[in-house]
């Protein structure tokens, strides 16, 4: 059967089954489901585990009004929904947080959560009682990042892949993975032994690019650098080829045996996520490590803005009706958020936001042009720093005080990750085109000096039973007004 004949069918068959899930979610009433992404280290784990101890432990949160009213009665944490998915283990990541003071794993595999909300209503013609249920839906930003392989050939995504790795940002990372090309021939029979070698070398330059010091972000397929039960499979055991657009390649050659893989990585990996998780999802936020970006320089912050493009178009956004809800889930509110804002001083924190609004610009229209809802905030989901005034050099300045991480250093001091210190963090820009430089290419000031200092969690603080206080943060509670507010009224 043709290839295109076979993806036809079956795209056709993945409809009927996003169609059947979804019927059976709106029969069985399963409330909103609320998805939650971002790139690596953006802090996707802190932000739930910050968001449901806030919820349950009664934590401060003005702006989400339900909260502010005292209308919210009770969240409690309910069973697993979904017995073939992994649940978020938010009692660890809650100890690591307030016992332990380390940062949580970083997302590595889909995971799920379910927290029941009643509440009383606003006053109005209904009654006066209410209940959400809340599942949330953690998974890797990298995997969203693949769903754009299901529209692409092994030749296009070949191709693009070839160009992005010739840039400046890339080229360097690149050259043993690109030199290992050279001795490939197209149509020599297929060896298992050259695919490993490629994939690997590929693999090691998709996990150098993602490294601290370059924190590029378009850099599918996803699952290269987080495997799990699918490491040293076939599925992930290729590599771009140099291939002609159109060409026939045969079945047992390099290029056709890779193509085939490509192909089985998309029908295996790609297609099942999107069937069985991505597409039944009501809400979305997509978390950003801007200032990571900024402080690795012009070839981050440019991935990072294509990063985010790419984003958008694979969200299925749009308005919500009882009827997409019943056949077709659309994503009709969709949050940006720049994390790590406790990170800077809060003259800075509107400024964070504006970067990122300039960052996410094209994506915003698109969704807003089918009818979804976006915002653009920034936040930190656990707040690690305070802030204070403090004398330099007879000067008073303004900084923020926190525990750096063992190794941060600061103007030649090195941290032991046990003493606290006072950090002038500077300020960004009051016009956002300034640290992007307001070109196409969103090329940082070079002038300025983005070097942020990473800083420990907070010292737990004790409650009534010697349980920890909701964890600190910042506008943690207005991301809540936008992604399920309207659902407490």
């Amino acid at each position: 059967m043709p290839e295109r004949s076979v993806t036809f069918f079956s795209n056709l068959l993945s409809e009927a089954q996003i169609t059947a899930r979804s019927v059976a979610d709106y029969m069985g009433g399963t409330g909103l489901r609320l998805g939650v992404t971002g790139l690596s280290r953006a802090g996707k784990t802190v932000f739930i585990t910050s968001l449901v101890h806030n919820l349950t432990a009664g934590g401060r949160l003005p702006v989400l009004r339900a909260s502010a009213e005292g209308r919210i009665t009770s969240a409690t944490l309910q069973a697993q929904p979904d017995d073939a998915i992994p649940r978020f283990t938010y009692e660890d990541h809650l100890a690591s947080l307030t016992l332990d003071r380390h940062w949580p794993e970083s997302t590595r595999r889909i995971s799920e959560l379910r927290i029941n909300l009643e509440f009383e209503r606003q006053a109005g013609w209904r009654s006066r009682t209410g209940s959400l249920t809340l599942d949330i839906i953690d998974y890797p930003g990298e995997w969203l990042l693949d769903l754009p392989l299901l529209d692409k050939s092994f030749a296009q995504w070949s191709r693009e892949t070839l160009e992005a790795s010739a840039e400046a940002g890339r080229a360097g990372l690149a050259a043993d993975w690109r030199g290992g090309l050279q001795g490939l021939r197209l149509e020599d029979a297929f060896s298992e032994t050259a695919a490993r070698h490629q994939a690997e070398r590929f693999t090691a330059y998709l996990r150098a690019s993602k490294s601290d010091r370059y924190a590029l972000s378009t850099l599918p397929p996803g699952r290269f650098l987080m495997p799990g039960e699918l490491e040293g499979s076939p599925a992930l055991t290729f590599a771009p080829l140099p291939v002609t657009e159109g060409a026939a390649y045969g079945a047992t050659t390099m290029a056709g045996m890779m193509e085939r893989r490509y192909e089985a990585y998309k029908t295996h990996v790609v297609r099942p996520f999107f069937r069985d998780h991505f597409s039944r999802l009501d809400r979305q936020i997509v978390l950003v490590d801007a200032l990571g970006a900024l402080n690795s320089g012009p070839s981050a912050v440019r991935d990072l803005q294509v990063a985010l493009g790419d984003v958008m178009q694979s969200f299925r956004a749009g308005r919500a009706s009882r009827l997409a809800s019943l056949f077709r889930p659309r994503i009709d509110r969709i949050l940006f958020a720049a994390t790590k804002a406790d990170h800077l001083h809060h003259t800075s924190h509107d400024r964070l936001e504006a970067i990122l609004r300039v960052l996410t610009a094209r994506a915003i229209t698109r969704a807003e042009d089918v009818g979804a809802k976006i915002d653009v905030i920034a936040l930190a989901a656990t707040r690690a720093t305070r802030e204070a005034r403090v004398t330099h050099d007879g000067a008073q300045l303004e900084a923020i005080i926190g525990t750096p991480l063992a190794g941060e250093r600061v103007d030649g001091e090195l941290f032991d990750g046990v003493a606290e210190a006072a950090i002038f963090p500077g300020e960004l820009p009051a016009d956002p085109r300034r640290a992007l430089r307001g070109d196409a290419l969103a090329v940082p000031d070079t002038e300025a000096d983005y070097r942020f200092v990473r800083f420990r969690p907070p010292v737990a603080q004790s409650g009534e039973g010697g349980q920890a206080k909701p964890l600190p943060h910042i506008r943690l509670d207005r991301a809540l007004q936008f992604l399920i507010g309207d659902k407490l009224a």
